[in-house]
């Protein structure tokens, strides 16, 4: 039977950021995180080359001495299992719940919009709390009447395309974009797994657009990126958006959001999940 091997990485404060980072420049076709109930972040790669998972763990290793690392191999068999056990429905706020397609058909979760993801590389699937934060947002803003049916959308960094998706399946239209042609794949994958239409996908990021602009913008990242394109991503913005930021560390949300307040914004409301904060200008 085929072999997988598998890297964990256990990290906390400040080192979940530096490992989503190296995670980000090395690995091309994606991770796994939980956040565990002793407040640190548990990443697993999963590969079935073992000599470049070998060398992962080394300059993983040498470039944070201080996480915790271990590698170890298993069946693809077992992996299959152990991947569909740990998708479970994740609800987020009132109006949402993520599902794997094997559960587009379950009837336990009334008066929610389903928005089916196949889990793959990219990232997006709801267990991240970044993730079910925006989602969280999207749903208290329709709830609100702030974002309404109708109005344009961009999902920066769109993933698995859950966001984006949500969006659209709120009646809205717009566009997700990503920088991993992968990523691209899989959000393509889902926007038809979800019939959803309106909703335009592409390759890149801010620099990509042209002259839109946008009634809302999500962009669930990192904390350096979302500080460097501050300033494209005020100007895509109609006078009055919605803008919510995630992807940050509450150590991490003053610093970003000084960036945007240096542009003229006033201050965010903070919604928070543990060590995880969404920015939200509305």
């Amino acid at each position: 039977m085929k072999k997988l091997f598998c890297l964990e990485v256990v990290a906390t404060g400040e080192d979940v950021d530096r490992v989503t980072g190296f995670f980000a420049l090395n690995v091309s076709f994606g991770w796994e995180e939980e956040v565990l109930s002793s407040g640190q972040t548990r990443f697993r790669v999963h590969c079935e080359n073992e000599s470049f998972i070998q060398e992962l763990q080394g300059d993983l290793m040498r470039a944070l001495p201080l996480v915790q690392c271990h590698l170890e191999s298993l069946d693809s068999q077992d992996w299959l299992v152990a991947w569909r056990q740990f998708f479970t429905p994740v609800k987020c706020g009132r109006r949402f719940v993520v599902l794997p397609p094997w559960l587009a058909d379950t009837k336990d979760f009334p008066g929610r919009t389903s928005i089916l993801i196949e889990p793959k590389s990219a990232f997006g699937t709801g267990h991240h709390a970044t993730t079910a934060l925006c989602l969280s947002v999207l749903s208290d803003l329709l709830d609100s009447g702030r974002v309404r049916p109708g109005q344009l959308f961009l999902d920066l960094g769109t993933g698995t395309g859950v966001l984006a998706i949500a969006c659209a399946k709120s009646g809205l239209a717009g566009d997700g974009y990503d920088i991993d042609p992968l990523a691209l794949d899989n959000a393509r994958e889902n926007r038809d797994l979800n019939k959803v239409e309106g909703l335009t996908l592409g390759l890149g990021s801010v620099d990509s657009l042209e002259n839109e602009r946008y009634d809302l913008l999500l962009a669930n990242i990192l904390a350096g990126p979302l500080t460097e394109m501050a300033p494209r991503l005020v100007a895509v913005c109609k006078p009055g958006a919605c803008l919510v930021l995630s992807g940050l560390l509450v150590t991490q949300a003053d610093g970003v959001e000084n960036a945007y307040r240096a542009l003229g914004l006033p201050s965010a409301r903070r919604v928070k999940d543990g060590e995880w904060c969404a920015l939200v200008w509305e």
